[in-house]
């Protein structure tokens, strides 16, 4: 019996050690910031050559993720993909935040929280064939007409909800939206006014017709739903001085001065 218990008391001092020693052991301190973004939306978020003919990544929402990341002290990482998979990928932690010229809508609230906006763009456009922008006056000129936009976004809602009788067409990319208007395989694409006006002024092919489409929304950075890493105290303390201090107006002209150099 005496045998018993010295060794019942050895196996729990034994128990005992171990979970100590596990409850000491620390997380791995976080070093990276991982950005998800869609990089076919100049001047926002694009592919550049560098000196060296290596891909890289630019745009007014690159440096700012690069400031954030700076003001965190982590390094920023980069996640390309198509638009409509980043608040999926968001959701699941395979990124830690959304910047991609992306809207606090109600229906992205309910699955992600918001920074504070910093930066608004122009009102939506729509890009058409140059050969047939005067045939487009009205939201009513758009009747039969087959009308893209970019799968996920708020310019999808537009064509469906305002563009009574287009047909609209979602891609992945506004790249293959934009391939879709030259080669005459839809009528017309909505997309943001920046955006739109890039690719109107350095495609000779394309054109931007004469309607309204309503006011632009500001752009906010997206993190997981509560906000599980702590992330957004800093985001938005990065938002007011960035907003303020020059830095966006300099990313701006950075951006447009690199947008014709955008790879598809």
């Amino acid at each position: 019996m005496k045998k018993f218990v010295i060794l019942l008391l050895t196996f729990v001092m034994l128990f005992s050690m171990t979970a100590c020693g596990a409850k000491e052991e620390a997380a791995p301190e976080k070093t990276k910031l991982v950005l998800g973004t869609s990089a076919d939306y100049p001047p926002f978020e694009f592919i550049v050559l560098d000196d060296n003919g290596d891909q890289e990544y630019a745009g007014i929402d690159v440096s700012f993720a690069k400031k954030i990341a700076d003001d965190m002290g982590l390094e920023l990482e980069i996640v390309n993909m198509s638009f409509d998979n980043l608040m999926a990928s968001l959701q699941k932690g395979e990124i830690d935040m959304v910047i991609a010229a992306i809207e606090a809508s109600e229906e992205r609230a309910e699955v992600a929280d918001f920074s504070d906006p910093y930066y608004t763009d122009l009102p939506p456009m729509v890009v058409t064939k140059a050969e047939n922008v005067g045939d487009y006056t009205s939201l009513e000129s758009f009747d039969g007409k087959t009308v893209g936009a970019q799968m996920g976004t708020t310019k999808a809602d537009i064509v469906s909800n305002d563009m009574m009788g287009a047909n609209l067409v979602t891609m992945s990319t506004v790249t293959d939206l934009v391939n879709n208007v030259v080669y005459d395989k839809c009528d017309a694409i909505v997309l943001d006014g920046a955006v739109a006006q890039q690719y109107a002024e350095n495609d000779d092919n394309l054109a931007i017709a004469e309607v309204s489409l309503g006011e632009a929304y500001p752009y906010c950075v997206a993190v997981q739903k509560n906000d599980p890493l702590g992330l957004l105290e800093s985001i938005n303390t990065t938002v007011a001085a960035v907003t303020t201090d020059g830095s966006m107006d300099t990313w701006i002209q950075e951006a447009n001065d690199l947008s014709d150099q955008a790879i598809e």
